[in-house]
């Protein structure tokens, strides 16, 4: 059975970090693509970060670019999303999944976290 946890979420002051992280168990890890998503109260979700198997190339939205790091250890089967410099739009649920392929899309991954919640206070 996969399971997707994610971890870290909370309420940050705007220009604070937070660190998310993503387990994962019951694949094989180091064979997926991962991503991250977020979904701001009200709107869709969206793809923010995504990161190939072997850390090959990683993808980031133009709103998190400069401000965010995606980043994985294969062999705690976790990924991780450091934020910074976080701002009230960056409010939501933050989910993570895990494709088998690079994928750099808003849906169609294979599995997927329940989400962590990040509140960004201003």
């Amino acid at each position: 059975q996969v399971q997707v946890v994610e971890s870290g979420g909370g309420l940050v002051q705007a220009g604070g970090s937070l660190r998310l992280s993503c387990k994962v168990s019951g694949l094989p890890f180091s064979d997926y693509s991962m991503g991250w998503f977020s979904q701001a109260p009200g709107k869709e979700r969206l793809i923010i970060a995504a990161i190939m198997k072997n850390a090959d190339a990683t993808y980031y939205a133009e709103s998190v670019k400069g401000r965010f790091t995606i980043s994985r250890d294969d062999a705690r089967a976790t990924v991780f999303l450091q934020m910074n410099s976080l701002t009230p739009a960056d409010t939501g649920v933050y989910y993570c999944a895990a494709h088998r392929l690079f994928h750099v899309s808003n849906s169609g991954y294979d599995y997927w976290g329940q989400g962590t919640q990040v509140t960004v206070s201003s």
